[in-house]
């Protein structure tokens, strides 16, 4: 992948595309597409476009999309680099997770803010000459037409579902996981216990997990680094947790990992946490007549690898690439033919990974800590895992890139033999 314009084109019929959805996986189609001239509609249900979550890590991937997108500047701006993943046990005191990115700027990740990154792709679409049309909430189709505000809307030549895990349109029906988490965005404290290029996790057992992740800076305060924390727990609690006193919660927190306490500032209380459910599941066939669904309304998985905001990413551009290459359902066809084998590769990490990391289970975390960490730090698995959270283990779209077709053939190997 490259920057705009360094991307050799064939002629491209010029759609009319509506996009459900002002997420990132909608805002970066819309972008490109827009970008590739044809006309792109975005609705979102808000009265102003806006982002929902905290932070995340755009990983290499997702990075070359935001390049494609005319995007990057303004994330590599706002964004703080991420080179290594770490994580303890509370109890043993053991390393149980210790990936490091590689050695050069452009194989590292990238804290960010989702409203950071939610303004770069929403500044890049409009540049590129989308209309993103606000209080527009999508309820359903009609054939080209969406039901939006009890009125059809259209018709479109296609229908891109960017809704995300709630879509109207798409038919998935993904797997609820039993763990979720609260999240909240606080400032990163002037003397902090942890390294800003570092994402810091503290687990006991499985059952409990904090986190704190850099995520860089607003546009309004440049000068004033912020921290995502998080806190892993069943979501039947969540309800219970957030009834509890906060003053108790931030003691047991702060019994788990003291040193987290230095990101509990004294005004924080759960008001200023959001709460996440996570479900698990992907469409065999991502497209229809005259759609096509990308990011969580394709495919989900727990954000255990961080690969949520880069499958979205890699999604558009995909997307992008296809119909740059084929006409109707030929390029949807082709952008589902592309995506399969990296989301199915990384569906089964994040089912195999979450458990160790997110469950009930007393066993896994005993496998986890005294077999599986010792065995990541021995050749050749260090590579493998940076290759892994970096996103490219496998092409991320096998036969629209180089490097995908000429994987193409040891991958489908791989998967029938």
């Amino acid at each position: 992948m490259g920057a705009p314009g360094q991307d050799a084109k064939v002629p491209v019929m010029k759609l009319n595309i509506g996009i459900a959805g002002a997420g990132i996986g909608g805002l970066a189609a819309a972008a490109l597409l827009a970008g590739d001239g044809h006309t792109v509609t975005v609705f979102d249900q808000f009265d102003a476009p806006r982002p929902v979550g905290s932070g995340l890590v755009i990983q290499p991937v997702g990075l070359d999309v935001l390049r494609a997108c005319g995007a990057a500047a303004e994330v590599d701006l706002r964004g703080t680099p991420i080179q290594h993943m770490f994580g303890d046990e509370a109890d043993s005191g053991k390393t149980v997770l210790s990936v490091s990115y590689g050695k050069t700027q452009d194989r590292q990740g990238l804290g960010i803010h989702r409203a950071a990154l939610f303004t770069a792709l929403h500044d890049a679409a409009l540049r590129a000459g989308a209309q993103i049309v606000p209080s527009s909430p999508v309820a359903g189709r009609d054939g080209q037409c969406l039901w939006i505000n009890g009125t059809q809307t259209g018709p479109f030549d296609l229908i891109i579902d960017a809704l995300g895990a709630g879509s109207a349109l798409s038919p998935l029906s993904a797997r609820p996981l039993p763990y979720g988490a609260v999240w909240a965005t606080v400032p990163w404290p002037e003397s902090a216990p942890f390294a800003q290029t570092r994402l810091t996790q503290r687990y006991r057992k499985a059952s409990r997990m904090l986190g704190v992740l850099p995520v860089g800076t607003m546009a309004d305060a440049p000068q004033s680094p912020l921290a995502a924390i998080f806190y892993s727990l069943p979501v039947g609690e969540i309800e219970a947790h957030v009834a509890r006193p906060f003053a108790d919660w931030r003691a047991e927190a702060t019994r788990l990992w003291p040193e987290f306490s230095a990101y509990l500032p004294d005004s924080l209380g759960h008001r200023d946490f959001t709460p996440a459910r996570y479900t698990h599941g992907s469409l065999r066939r991502p497209y229809g007549e005259g759609i096509v669904h990308i990011g969580d309304a394709a495919h989900r998985a727990s954000p255990q690898l961080g690969q949520g905001a880069n499958m979205a990413l890699l999604d558009a551009r995909a997307l992008q690439l296809a119909m740059r290459r084929d006409r109707g359902e030929e390029a949807l066809r082709a952008y589902a033919s592309a995506r399969r084998y990296h989301v199915m590769l990384y569906q089964a990490f994040s089912a195999a990974f979450t458990p160790q990391y997110q469950s009930d289970s007393t066993a896994l975390p005993l496998l986890r800590d005294r077999v599986l960490a010792p065995l990541s730090q021995t050749w050749p698995l260090p590579r493998v895992l940076t290759r892994l959270v970096c996103g490219d283990l496998v092409p991320t779209m096998a036969s629209l890139t180089p490097r995908g077709r000429r994987d193409r053939g040891v991958l489908e190997g791989l998967t029938k033999g």
